[in-house]
């Protein structure tokens, strides 16, 4: 147990550290998300295009984690959408809204750094990787574009999808992972001091990001909202993982080291702009407690994964 807790441990510290950053005024909320900025437009891209580039593509490009891990997130994502819709009619945008926080996982800022530290630095940034293009690609698209189609009460949903994509196309994150590919496939080296600074910014991902997170939460609360954010809090942190488990345990090969990086990504929380997305459709308030709550649960949940998968073989026990 105290073994599990040494690889939490500091993870919690770090998010608590942002969030006394911010209790104490030591750090505004202007400059928490300066903070914000340079990890999504700096330290992320670049930890990218270096998992891209220091491993052989065939390492990265792993189609049954791709595979696997995407159908789970796709079937949690359809059974939040027909929980909400079908059974306790719900609006569409609302709807879209709460699978999207079941579905899609915080990789860049927690599932990483956990990965990194039980895994790897290596094999954690292939999986970020991997993560990046299901949940950029396929997750969040998706619910954006029926959250908007919800509101436009069904008009416009090609415009709605059109703009979605534009917007993603500014993506800094999916322009690593072009500029990752791009390198890879042509096999061209990057200058010497080019290839360290990627590597220093790359190397400022995991710690930056948690302590984001900590300030993220600051001032979050939790009122009157106990069915919805409870719904979206165990969809995220016990029904996606198990979904995932289900698609890899269905695949005819299991590389436990897929499997590994797979689930401790799924156990994560929710993506940390999880709120500002829920503002624009109405839900700033489930989607502000919902982050709020399930990164605390985490803490728990994330320990009692970690046990299983040591207990099960899929982590080294020593």
């Amino acid at each position: 147990m105290f073994e599990i807790l040494a690889i939490t441990t500091p993870i919690f510290l770090l998010i608590g550290a942002g969030y006394l950053a911010m209790g104490t005024r030591l750090i505004n909320r202007e400059q928490m998300q300066g903070v914000a900025t340079f990890v999504l437009y700096f330290a992320l891209p670049a930890l990218v295009i270096r998992a891209l580039t220091q491993n052989p593509l065939d390492e990265v490009f792993q189609p049954h984690y791709l595979l696997a891990y995407g159908l789970g997130s796709v079937a949690v994502f359809a059974f939040a959408l027909l929980l909400t819709l079908a059974l306790q009619r719900k609006p569409l945008s609302e709807g879209a809204i709460h699978a999207l926080g079941m579905a899609a996982s915080n990789s860049g800022f927690v599932g990483y750094p956990l990965a990194a530290m039980v895994l790897g630095t290596s094999p954690a940034a292939v999986f970020l990787a991997l993560n990046m293009l299901i949940e950029n690609l396929l997750i969040i698209p998706t619910a954006l574009i029926l959250a908007e189609a919800g509101r436009q009460s069904g008009a416009g949903i090609v415009t709605a999808a059109r703009k979605t994509f534009v917007r993603l196309a500014r993506n800094p994150i999916l322009i690593g992972l072009a500029l990752g590919l791009l390198l890879a496939v042509t096999e061209i080296a990057m200058p010497r001091p080019l290839a360290q600074v990627v590597d220093m910014l790359a190397n400022a991902a995991g710690p930056a990001a948690l302590f984001v997170i900590g300030g993220t939460l600051f001032g979050l609360q939790v009122r009157g909202m106990l069915g919805d954010v409870g719904q979206i809090v165990g969809g995220k942190l016990i029904l996606h993982p198990l979904a995932v488990l289900g698609f890899f345990l269905l695949m005819p090969q299991t590389d436990p080291m897929l499997l590994a990086g797979a689930l401790l990504f799924a156990c994560a929380p929710m993506i940390s702009v999880y709120p500002l997305l829920g503002q624009r459709y109405g839900m700033a308030g489930v989607s502000a407690a919902a982050l709020m709550v399930a990164t605390l649960a985490a803490f728990v949940t994330l320990n009692l994964a970690i046990g299983l998968m040591k207990s099960y073989g899929l982590l080294p026990t020593g």
